[in-house]
């Protein structure tokens, strides 16, 4: 009987393929095979060599043709995915095709993994000089006017760069060439002087150094955790290692790079959805061939190889952008501890709020922590502010108190932060006259209004319409805006501050891949100004200018059906009052609030987000729920409530009688519409994750054979961040 090769294809099915080896070559475990499934072909990466066959080998189907003269994916990569999808119940062919940038999911050779240079051709100084380009091309051109600049550079100096060297490349004005890769192409800058409490930081870690030991970082916010990171990324490269620092948002890359690059005086090569899939490709195949030496990236770059293994950071790690929401659920942080304990390395999670999951580890041994509770040299915490808004008369939404703040730090040249955690104008459009709400068809909750577009937009399935002129139920032309999104506090502050910028960070303003870092390059002058914020700010930016930060509409926080609103609240106020500050000139928050005495607000301002944590904690393990009980939650969505509510309940009738479970449902989700599909969930807690996992794998197959399930979309989160 020939041999049978066992493969992942990138499915969403709970299982493994098998093929006849191809005509030609020979497959290795961890290469990829292009391979026919029904009337596509497939690229799949083979799991298995000589495996039995679940079927006769006459009825397989044969492998077309390899992909890779070796293995793409080491032995370490390929367990701990097979490891990541029995946990996290994922496909496995999602799995293994996750670990894989997109360019390399494609039945196409692996590109060059040199570096990428471009310069000016003979024609182009000839176009430069007579400036007959305008716009991104014509910038382009001046950047490379002195001479050829790498892909890397180019996308510091002048992101989004790729789209106009196509056009001039195209025209004969462009040349690209292949250099290889430089080790050390910027002398590294001095190390500042590391407080004691970073040294014993950086000391513990690199005494770990070559073997498994999880720590936790827990600094106050501006307390120095990335010089301690660049530390050890330090003696990591000394030892001829590589290092893995993982963010969660792509907004946090381009400083960073600067910051490794400036001090370390190496190329650091990143890893995120807003490169091109060539880049991406380049940056993944060089950490494999080991010559990327630092590597950052955001969730998905957790998969990246790392043939020298040194270290694994997981900066934020509370942030909830590591937890992937569709697809294979997977978590990044808890995916960063599997590999380093695989690979034999440390792993840090650093944090100014760690998430309560990382303080129950610490708490039971399982981690080690390590504590920065100063801000570096004369740097003092900011002075906090309750501000109780009750029987206050409010100007959209902030109070007097709050706005007199912000003149204050306006006249003395500063710069403050107004944050709202809501897009758009307002959440609702109101008709005065008879009460009628716009409100999503597809979704039945109220469309937000952006004034600016003159839309009304759900936020939940981006359903959009012209914002009417007239009450489309009474014909009145009274139509009232009601609450605030961070479009009207613009608005406002515009007109009440009408001689210093006011400028707007949400996902609206930061559309284009440059307009972000445009943004925080115009604070980072020293001049006074008025920033508006959503999230996208409460996470590591250094404004040196900042020095007030006002909160406003904390409330909703308060009063959460998700029994994780708490910590996240806690946790978005730190992160966003450490914005204030971070220099030598002294920060101010302010926090207006109707529940000035609620506790939870009390024990963060008095006492700091390690006693509000350990507060939380405590009434987890009152109640057992997580961490100290394990979920899964099953999903179901459907055009019809009934097919929603049939499968739920035979999904329901599924679990195996003596488990030992709570079970919560069939119920609908807390949010029961969305985009015009019925939404229902069974949410499954178990004291013991191994009572949990031993049952699930089973349930999922049964699951699947059900005939309800064939009329329901539905998905098994394993430790769900989001109960939504």
């Amino acid at each position: 009987m020939p041999a049978v090769l066992r493969i992942a294809l990138p499915v969403p099915l709970p299982t493994l393929f098998d093929y006849l080896p191809p005509a030609a070559g020979q497959a290795c475990v961890g290469s990829r095979v292009l391979v026919p499934f029904g009337r596509h072909k497939l690229v799949g990466v083979v799991v298995a060599i000589d495996a039995e066959a679940a079927v006769g080998s006459s009825r397989l189907k044969q492998v077309l043709r390899l992909l890779d003269d070796g293995a793409l994916l080491d032995p370490e990569l390929m367990q701990t995915l097979a490891w990541a999808a029995d946990y996290w119940l994922g496909a496995p062919g999602e799995a293994y095709a996750n670990a894989l940038p997109l360019a390399l999911r494609e039945a196409k050779p692996l590109p060059p993994i040199g570096d990428e240079y471009w310069s000016l051709s003979g024609a182009g100084r000839s176009a430069h000089e007579a400036g007959s380009r305008r716009g991104g091309s014509k910038a382009l051109l001046d950047l490379l006017a002195a001479g050829a600049l790498s892909a890397q550079e180019l996308s510091e100096r002048q992101p989004g760069w790729r789209d106009a060297a196509r056009r001039l490349a195209a025209a004969g004005l462009l040349e690209r060439s292949e250099r290889p890769p430089l080790d050390h192409p910027l002398p590294p800058s001095l190390a500042p002087q590391l407080s004691d409490e970073q040294q014993r930081a950086v000391a513990a870690v690199d005494a770990s150094l070559g073997r498994y030991q999880p720590f936790l970082l827990d600094g106050v916010t501006g307390s120095g955790k990335t010089e301690v990171y660049l530390a050890l990324i330090e003696q990591v490269l000394a030892q001829g290692r590589q290092a893995l620092l993982l963010v969660p948002e792509i907004g946090l890359a381009p400083q960073t790079v600067r910051r490794l690059r400036e001090r370390l005086g190496v190329i650091v090569e990143v890893l995120h959805s807003n490169l091109s899939e060539g880049d991406r490709a380049r940056a993944w195949l060089r950490a494999r061939a080991g010559s990327a030496r630092v590597i950052l990236g955001t969730r998905s770059a957790v998969f990246t190889p790392l043939p020298q293994a040194g270290l694994i950071i997981v900066d934020e790690e509370h942030d909830s952008a590591y937890k992937q929401q569709e697809g294979f659920r997977y978590h990044a942080r808890d995916l960063a501890l599997v590999r380093a304990r695989a690979l034999g390395v440390p792993v840090l999670l650093g944090s100014g709020t760690p998430s309560l999951e990382s303080l129950a580890n610490a708490e039971a041994g399982r981690y080690r922590t390590l504590h920065l509770r100063a801000r570096p040299g004369a740097i003092r915490p900011p002075q906090v502010q309750i501000i109780d808004m009750r029987a206050q008369r409010l100007e959209h939404g902030m109070s007097p108190a709050l706005l007199g703040a912000v003149a204050d730090t306006v006249a003395r040249g500063e710069q403050a932060l107004v944050f709202r955690n809501r897009r758009g104008y307002a959440p609702v459009l109101l008709c005065h006259a008879c009460g009628w709400h716009a409100g999503c068809p597809r979704c039945d909750r109220p469309l937000t209004l952006h004034a600016g577009r003159r839309q009304l937009i759900c936020h939940h399935c981006d359903f959009r319409q012209r914002m009417p002129g007239a009450c489309p139920t009474c014909g009145a032309g009274d139509l009232k805006p009601q609450g605030q999104g961070t479009e009207r506090l613009e608005e406002a502050l515009l007109a009440q501050f009408p001689q210093v910028p006011v400028l707007r960070v949400d996902r609206e303003t930061t559309r284009r891949r440059d307009a972000f870092e445009q943004l925080l390059a115009t604070l980072r002058d020293d001049q006074p100004a008025i920033l508006v914020g959503t999230q996208m700010l409460a996470k590591g930016h250094d404004l040196p200018n900042l020095t007030l930060v006002a909160i406003v509409g904390v409330d909703e926080g308060l009063h959460s059906v998700d029994f994780r609103a708490g910590e996240r609240l806690a946790q978005l106020v730190v992160q966003v009052a450490g914005r204030a500050g971070r220099a030598r000139k002294p920060g101010r928050v302010v926090l207006q609030t109707h529940q000035p005495e609620h506790p939870l607000l009390r024990s963060l301002l008095a006492h700091g987000y390690a006693a509000a944590a350990r507060e939380l904690l405590a009434e987890r393990r009152l109640i057992q729920l997580p961490p100290y009980s394990h979920q899964v939650l099953l999903r179901a969505e459907a055009p019809q409530r009934e097919q929603v509510d049939a499968f739920l309940a035979a999904a329901h009738a599924a679990l195996p009688a003596n488990a030992q479970l709570q079970i919560a449902g069939p119920m609908p989700a807390p949010m029961p519409l969305r985009a015009g599909r019925h939404r229902g969930q069974l949410l499954l807690e178990a004291a013991s994750r191994r009572t949990l996992h031993g049952m699930l794998r089973s349930w999922q197959l049964a699951l699947i054979a059900l005939p309800s399930a064939r009329k329901v979309r539905w998905s098994l989160d394993v430790d769900p961040i989001d109960l939504y």
